[in-house]
């Protein structure tokens, strides 16, 4: 059996936990958190400074059941280390996760952490995200390493990344992938949207400054020459066996929901309750499950 597979049915108490996840309507409110923006900090063994989200005590008996938010390191195109793949980092990472914590009955480790696409510890996370792909650009020992870690088991969440030019460069990018696959849109009946939260549409989360600026025309979306990004698009990647591989939001930033829900009301009621925290919460548990 394929090695991370393995070490995904291991932990089989985290499925049974998924499975009994509270469904909690999108309507209730959360606890909004008043935090401003602050510099983004970043250490190779995990987050330097919290910025003010609380902690929580993992079970002392069983450290390493639980689920951890990875986001993936990688290239962007004249930017090196330094680019996109930082996007929102740390406070979505953490949001999210305080919000797994809360929302279900997954336990989440209250520190996210993020690796290199070759770390060799990649095959023991189920599932990781990258934000912000339009420029990205694998080296081609990262290529053998996510094709190998997505065949085996693993599962990534796509996010962040607006119109044709950017999608057009992070296709060319997952063809070197899986050259002999095509991603497809995902229907809005496919359970993904309805699995904890039933949504009720394909799910639009625009940044905090577009949806500031959008709020009285009616404009959920970042604008792109060219390009028709009004609309959101949600795709996948299978396997031989039909099993979704990758799960790509295009034309919408879910990571700005979770990063910025502390910073205004309105934005936190609309985007962050409504959208990007139940979206999130759907992705994480069909992963899981699947």
């Amino acid at each position: 059996m394929k090695q991370l597979t393995r070490n995904v049915r291991s932990r089989s108490f985290m499925i049974v936990l998924l499975l009994c996840i509270v469904a909690i309507t999108a309507s209730l409110t959360l606890a909004q958190r008043g935090r401003g923006r602050r510099w983004r900090q970043f250490s190779e063994d995990g987050l330097i400074d919290r910025r003010g989200v609380p902690d929580w005590p993992v079970d002392p008996k069983y450290p390493n059941d639980t689920f951890t938010f990875v986001r993936l390191r990688y290239n962007s195109d004249g930017w090196g280390r330094g680019g996109g793949w930082q996007t929102d980092y740390p406070d979505s990472d953490l949001n999210f996760s305080l919000r797994l914590q809360q929302l279900t009955s997954l336990k989440v480790n209250p520190n996210p952490i993020f690796l290199e696409i070759t770390d060799e510890r990649l095959a023991q996370y189920p599932f990781v995200y990258m934000i912000e792909p339009g420029a990205l650009y694998f080296l081609e020992p990262e290529v053998a390493a996510l094709r190998k870690y997505l065949l085996n088991g693993g599962f990534m969440m796509v996010d962040d990344f607006w119109g044709d030019e950017e999608y057009e460069n992070f296709y060319e990018q997952m063809k070197r992938v899986f050259p002999e696959r095509e991603p497809t849109e995902v229907p809005f009946s496919h359970e993904i949207f309805h699995l904890v939260y039933d949504l009720k549409e394909k799910p639009q989360i625009p940044a905090y400054n577009v949806a500031e600026w959008g709020q009285s025309r009616g404009i959920t979306w970042e604008q792109r020459y060219g390009s028709d990004t009004s609309k959101p698009r949600y795709l996948q990647i299978t396997d031989d066996d039909d099993r979704m591989m990758v799960f790509i939001c295009h034309n919408t930033d879910l990571g700005d929901g979770w990063e910025r829900e502390g910073e205004n009301e309105w934005y936190f009621r609309e985007f962050s309750v409504k959208k990007a925290y139940p979206m999130g919460i759907n992705i994480v548990t069909y992963a899981m499950t699947h």
